[in-house]
Parts: structure tokens; C-alpha cells; sequence
């Protein structure tokens, strides 16, 4: 397997890497935001039946407001990583054969041996390559032929990194 394609200097796309690689981290304080919230609903309707509720009731409002805030911390991290990365809008590069994967961006370059990915989550737009536990790159789906990416598709399916559709 031997498949390169470019990628184009456009300001949108290293802040949908950023968005993408961020998802990944960011999720669990939506999580968190929910469990707070909830908490903090039930704490107000427990206060509202018991004589001794108001006393909870500052504490239910900050675990709702503290959910909302954890909830809002994800977007927010996910739309300043768009603005920043647009200044970083270079032409570049992959390269990616049976062995490893190799990234051009600008004037750096670096590659990841298949080797080393222990797992590619799929999303809309790319998959995400991890390294241990950690997500490493990206490689874009949009900027590969059809026929290139069914067969990096399948060579990750082949390799039990993907699940075979």
C-alpha cells in the first residue's frame, strides 16, 4: 500500500484537527457537567419537601452552575483552539504505506509506525490515531480518493486498529 495526498493551506482545517484531537480529551467534562447538574436539580427539588432545604439550596445552585460551567468548557476550549490554529494554515503532506505513516506540514515532517498506533477511532471527518493512550494525528478522510481510503480502511481493519464496516 502506497497512498499520498496533499493538504491544502486552508485557515479551517488545522482548527478542525484541533476540534477533533480536543473531542477526544474534552469529553468527560460534558460528563461531569451532567452529573453536576443533576445532582444540583434533585438537591433543589429534595430542599422544596424538607424544612431544612434551604439550607441545601446554595449548594444545589453551585453544583448546577459549576455542571453548566464544566458543560461550557469543551466548546469554549474547542472554538479559541479554531481561532489560534488558523494563524498555522500550511501546506502539507502524508505519506502513508504498509509500514508507517509519515506527516509534512510546512518546513517539519514526522511519522508514526503502524507499529506504534494502538487504535483509530473513526469520526466524520477523520481518524484519529492513537499512540498508547493518547491521541497522536489525524488523517483526513475529505482529502483522499474513495478508492485510497476503503483500502487504508481496510489495511487498519486488517491490522485490528479499526472495525471492519
Amino acid at each position: 500500500m502506497h497512498i499520498r495526498f496533499d493538504v491544502p493551506a486552508d485557515p479551517a482545517y488545522p482548527g478542525r484537527v484541533a476540534a477533533a484531537l480536543s473531542s477526544v480529551r474534552l469529553r468527560k467534562f460534558g460528563y461531569i457537567g451532567a452529573v453536576l447538574v443533576a445532582a444540583g436539580v434533585i438537591g433543589f427539588a429534595v430542599s422544596r419537601g424538607f424544612a431544612w432545604g434551604e439550607k441545601i439550596s446554595p449548594l444545589s445552585l453551585t453544583l448546577v452552575l459549576g455542571g453548566l460551567l464544566s458543560m461550557l468548557y469543551s466548546p469554549w476550549v474547542r472554538l479559541r483552539a479554531r481561532r489560534r490554529s488558523g494563524r498555522y494554515a500550511v501546506e502539507g503532506a502524508y505519506d502513508i504505506t504498509d509500514d508507517n505513516i509519515m506527516m509534512r506540514s510546512g518546513s517539519e515532517s514526522g511519522g508514526i509506525a503502524w507499529d506504534g498506533v494502538t487504535q483509530v477511532r473513526d469520526t466524520p471527518e477523520f481518524w484519529i490515531l492513537y499512540v498508547g493512550r493518547m491521541p497522536a494525528t489525524v488523517i483526513p478522510r475529505h482529502l483522499m480518493s474513495r478508492e485510497d481510503a476503503e483500502t487504508l480502511r481496510a489495511h487498519m481493519a486488517d491490522r485490528g486498529l479499526l472495525q471492519p464496516r
